[in-house]
C-alpha cells in the first residue's frame, strides 16, 4: 500500500514528499510549504482546464468520426474536408506575422547545429553516458561499428582495421579543415607557436587553408598534448600522444581524433521511461536532480574492474591570444515532462482523483533546475539561466497556450523571472501540425525548439482519419505527399517565425544503433533539409552524425529555403494516406500484420514486466530497432485501423499475435528477468499487447500510455512492489 501525507488538500505519494522536502528543495531556497500550496493551487486552477483540453479533443474526434462515416463510399472531396476542419475549430486561422522573441538561449540551440540524443531518465548510467556524449572518439566509432562497412574482427585490436580506421578519419579531416595542397595523412609534426598551429610534412610547412579554424591546444608536461579546431561552429579535437598505443604509431603521434557530438539531450520522463506510480517518478527526479546539481554518479563494471561513472568536468584549453578558456564537457541537458494526457497516482486531488502528470512535472522539473540557476561556476547546464523543457503531444495552439500559462504559473510560484522556462514543441500531432504557425505564436517569448516525429505523428494521422479506410501499410506512408508536406513545412514555418539564431529545428529518430553504414549514408538529409539538429540513439551514433554538420552548414541550407520561398502545403499535409483500391495479397496482409504484431510485443513484454520504457528490440528479422511509445503506437495503430476496417479478422490477428510471442520469447531466451508468454497467452503483457490492438480504436488519440500504465500497475500489484 501506498503510504499518503497531506498537503494543502492532495493526497501525496510519502516517497515523493520525502524527496522534494530532504532532496530537491534544500539549496534552493524555496519554502517547503509554499511548494506544496503553490502544487495545490495548480491542480485547482489549472487541472479543471486540462480536463477541459482533453475534452475538446474527443469533441473533434467525434466529429470527424461522423463526417467520415456520413460519406462512407464516396469519392473524398478535400475542399470540403478543409471546409469543415475549419469550421469545428480544427484548423485556425493565420493571425499575421510574428517573430519569436525567446531570450537568453544558450548557444547549443541557438548558434551551434548538431546531433541531439534522447535517453531514458530512470537509468542514472544511460543519462550520464549521453550527458558526456558531448564529446565523442572518431576512432572508436569507426572502430566499433559497421560505419566503415564491416564489423570488427572477434578478439583482440585488429592493427589492420586501426589503420583503416585511421586512414578514414583523417580523409574527413581533409574534407572539412583541409589543409594547403597536401592532407593529414601526410603531417609529421604538430606544434604551436605564439598562438599560431605549425604543420610539418616530409615537404616542409604546411597551413590549414582556413587558418581561423584553429582556435587553441592544450599541453601535458610541457608538450602539446591537442589541438582544436572547428567547422560550423563544433569543435575537432585532435589528440596528440606518442606513449599511446595508436599515438607511437603514427607519424604525427596522433592517438585519437574527438568530435563535438551530442550537443544537446533530452532526459526523457515520458515515451522512453516506464513511470506508473511514485516511486518510479521519484527515481526520474532523483537522477534529474543529480544532473542539475553535478553529483550523479553510478558505479559499474567494466573491464573486470568497478568503475564510478560521473559527469565530465569543463575543458580548460589555451587560445590562440594565449588565454584560458573553456570548452563545455557536457551535452546541454533539456528535459521532455509528460503531456497533457496521463494523470499519475503519486498526487490525488481533494477528490481523490488522479494528478495530470504534466502538472507535477512542470512543478518538479522547473524546481530541480534552480540548483543549476544558482551556479557561477563549476558543473553547470544552462550558461544563460534557462531551464529547457520538451513538452509532447500538445493538439494545436490552445494547447500549447495553455502549457505557457503552466509554467508561467510555476515561475510565480518559484519566483523566477519570466520566460526562464523554455519550451520546446514536438509537432507530432495532427492538429499541431496543421497549425504549427499559431502553436509557436501561443508561445513565442518560450519557444527553443520544434521537432517532427514521423512516429507518433503517424499514429495520430491514423486515428484521427481511422474512419476514413484503411491505411496503407506502414512503410509505404514514407513516400506519401502528407509526410513530405509535414517535414517540409516544420522547416518552412520554423523559419518564417524567426527560430533560425533563437531556437532548434529538428528532425527525428535514426532507429537502427546496429546500422551505422547506413546512418552515414543517409542522416546527412536532415541537416540538407534545413534541420540544425536531429536525434540519435546512442553516443556513438552522435559521433558519426557530427560529421554530417562538418559537412552541411544548416544555417546557409535555412537561408536558401528561406529564399525559395515556403514547400509543404496545408493542402497536401491534409490528404489522408488510405489504399483506395488496394490489391495486398494475402501474404502481403500476413506480412504487415505480423511485423507490427511482433514489434508491439517485443517492445510491452519488456514495458509491463520489467519496467523498460526504451530498449533495442530485433524485429522479426533480428535487426535491433530502437523502441518507445511512439513505435508502439504507430504499429497498434496500424493493426486496429485494419482490422476495424476488416482487411484482417479478430482470428487472424489474435493467430498472429501468439505466432509472434512465440518469435519474441526465442528472442528473449538469455534473459534471466523474462517471462515467457507462450504457451499460456496469458501473461499481463501479452494481454496488455492485445489491449493495445483490439482497443486501439477507442483509445484516447491512439495513445498506449493507458493501456501500458493500467498493466504494468497491475503487474507491480501482483508482485507487492505497489
Amino acid at each position: 500500500m501506498v503510504n499518503r501525507i497531506e498537503k494543502n488538500g492532495l493526497s501525496i505519494d510519502s516517497k515523493l514528499v520525502d524527496f522534494i522536502e530532504s532532496e530537491a528543495i534544500p539549496g534552493t531556497e524555496i519554502d517547503a510549504e509554499k511548494f506544496w500550496l503553490g502544487l495545490s493551487k495548480i491542480v485547482e486552477e489549472l487541472g479543471p482546464k486540462n480536463s477541459s483540453l482533453l475534452n475538446k479533443r474527443e469533441e473533434l474526434q467525434s466529429k470527424i468520426d461522423n463526417w467520415h462515416l456520413s460519406r462512407r463510399g464516396q469519392v473524398h472531396d478535400a475542399e470540403a474536408y478543409k471546409s469543415f476542419l475549419i469550421e469545428i475549430g480544427y484548423l485556425f486561422s493565420d493571425a499575421g506575422e510574428f517573430k519569436i522573441d525567446t531570450a537568453n538561449v544558450d548557444p547549443e540551440i541557438s548558434k551551434v547545429c548538431g546531433p541531439q540524443l534522447v535517453v531514458p531518465i530512470m537509468n542514472a548510467r544511460y543519462s550520464l553516458n549521453a550527458a558526456n556524449a558531448r564529446w565523442g572518439s572518431l576512432y572508436d566509432a569507426f572502430y566499433g561499428t559497421d560505419a566503415m562497412g564491416d564489423l570488427p574482427p572477434v578478439g583482440s585490436y585488429s592493427t589492420e582495421r586501426g589503420d583503416k580506421v585511421i586512414k578514414q578519419a583523417k580523409a574527413h579531416l581533409d574534407e572539412v579543415v583541409p589543409l594547403n595542397d597536401n592532407n593529414w595523412d601526410n603531417i609529421i609534426s604538430i606544434n604551436v607557436s605564439d598562438g599560431k598551429l605549425k604543420l610539418a610534412s616530409t615537404a616542409g610547412a604546411i597551413q590549414l587553408k582556413n587558418i581561423d579554424q584553429f582556435i587553441g591546444h592544450r599541453e601535458k608536461n610541457s608538450s602539446i598534448s591537442e589541438i582544436i579546431l572547428v567547422q560550423n561552429g563544433l569543435h575537432i579535437r585532435i589528440l596528440i600522444d606518442p606513449n599511446h598505443i595508436i599515438g607511437k604509431t603514427d607519424i604525427a603521434n596522433i592517438s585519437d581524433i574527438v568530435l563535438e557530438s551530442a550537443l544537446t539531450t533530452i532526459m526523457d520522463c515520458e515515451d522512453s521511461v516506464a513511470a506508473v506510480d511514485g516511486a518510479d517518478k521519484v527515481l526520474a527526479y532523483r537522477n534529474w536532480l543529480g544532473l542539475m546539481k553535478g553529483d550523479l554518479t553510478e558505479e559499474l563494471e567494466k573491464g573486470g574492474k568497478n568503475i564510478i561513472r560521473k559527469l565530465n568536468e569543463d575543458i580548460a584549453y589555451t587560445s590562440i591570444k594565449g588565454e584560458i578558456a573553456f570548452l563545455k564537457g557536457r551535452s546541454l541537458m533539456l528535459n521532455r515532462n509528460v503531456g497533457h494526457l496521463m494523470t499519475n497516482p503519486a498526487v490525488l486531488d481533494h477528490q481523490g482523483l488522479e494528478v495530470g502528470e504534466g502538472l507535477i512535472d512542470a512543478m518538479c522539473i522547473t524546481l530541480i533546475a534552480m540548483h543549476d540557476l544558482s551556479k557561477s561556476s563549476g558543473i553547470r547546464n544552462s550558461l544563460e539561466g534557462s531551464v529547457y523543457i520538451v513538452k509532447p503531444k500538445m493538439h494545436g495552439p490552445e494547447e500549447v497556450a495553455f502549457t505557457d500559462e503552466i509554467f508561467s504559473y510555476v515561475e510565480k510560484i518559484l519566483e523566477l523571472p519570466a520566460n526562464t522556462v523554455k519550451l520546446g514543441i514536438m509537432d507530432e500531432e495532427r492538429r499541431t501540425s496543421a497549425n504549427l504557425k499559431e502553436c509557436i505564436r501561443a508561445a513565442k517569448s518560450r519557444v527553443a525548439f520544434i521537432n517532427t516525429g514521423f512516429l507518433d505523428r503517424t499514429g495520430d494521422e491514423i486515428h484521427t482519419s481511422m474512419e476514413a479506410g484503411p491505411f496503407l501499410r506502414k512503410g509505404d506512408m514514407k513516400s506519401t505527399e502528407w509526410i513530405k508536406s509535414y517535414e517540409e513545412r516544420n522547416v518552412d514555418i520554423g523559419l518564417e517565425c524567426g527560430l533560425q539564431g533563437r531556437a532548434q529545428i529538428g528532425k527525428g529518430m535514426w532507429a537502427m544503433p546496429d546500422l551505422m553504414a547506413d546512418m552515414l549514408k543517409q542522416k546527412i538529409a536532415h541537416p540538407k533539409a534545413g534541420a540544425n539538429c536531429a536525434w540519435v540513439p546512442s553516443p556513438i551514433a552522435a559521433t558519426i552524425h557530427a560529421m554530417h554538420y562538418h559537412k552541411v552548414n544548416v544555417f546557409s541550407v535555412q537561408n536558401n529555403i528561406v529564399k525559395g520561398g515556403p514547400r509543404g502545403k496545408l493542402e497536401d499535409l491534409l490528404k489522408i494516406p488510405v489504399a483506395d483500391g488496394h490489391n495486398w495479397s494475402n501474404e502481403d496482409i500476413a506480412q504487415e500484420i505480423e511485423n507490427n504484431a511482433q514489434g508491439i510485443l517485443g517492445y510491452v513484454v519488456r514495458w509491463v514486466d520489467q519496467g523498460i520504457g526504451c530498449s533495442k528490440v530485433p524485429d522479426i528479422h533480428d535487426i535491433g530497432l530502437m523502441e518507445d511509445r511512439a513505435t508502439c503506437r504507430i504499429s497498434s495503430q496500424a493493426l486496429s485501423n485494419w482490422l476495424h476496417h476488416k482487411i484482417v479478422t479478430e482470428d487472424q490477428l489474435m493467430e498472429a499475435m501468439k505466432k509472434m510471442a512465440l518469435v519474441v520469447d526465442g528472442q528473449n531466451i538469455d534473459d534471466k528477468n523474462y517471462i515467457p508468454m507462450a504457451p499460456s497467452y496469458d501473461t499481463i503483457a501479452f494481454k496488455a499487447a492485445c489491449d493495445l490492438v483490439f482497443e486501439g480504436r477507442v483509445q484516447p488519440s491512439g495513445y498506449t500510455e493507458p493501456v501500458l500504465h493500467k498493466r504494468r500497475i497491475e503487474l507491480k500489484k501482483k508482485l507487492n512492489i505497489y
